[in-house]
């Protein structure tokens, strides 16, 4: 299966899922691409977003089993990316904003 590039955001309502949240991201350390932490501590949530780079249901799985956690809510975003990577490369470059090359 094709892997898809896709963006986990994770609403902690409730603190004490803290240490169930970190032991489900660890099972997908593999494909984790990068995690981001925010503690809005005037509203009393944690806001994570998580980077992931794996197979659609790979990350259907850690979606779903993060929304099962009492007091998270999670949305996915997935990214929409051209079939090949020589494609992306050329996009990326095609993008420089400015920035004399």
């Amino acid at each position: 299966m094709e892997n898809r590039i896709a963006l986990v955001g994770i609403i902690v309502e409730d603190v004490a899922a803290a240490a169930e949240i970190n032991r489900i991201l660890h099972e997908y350390v593999d494909w984790i691409i990068s995690r981001m932490g925010v503690p809005y501590r005037q509203q009393g949530i944690c806001i994570i977003s998580v980077a992931i780079d794996a197979p659609s249901d790979v990350i259907s799985s850690l979606s779903g089993k993060l929304g099962m956690v009492p007091g998270v809510s999670v949305k996915t975003l997935y990214a929409k990316l051209p079939a090949s990577p020589a494609k992306a490369e050329n996009q990326c470059k095609s993008t420089n904003h400015g920035n004399g090359n």
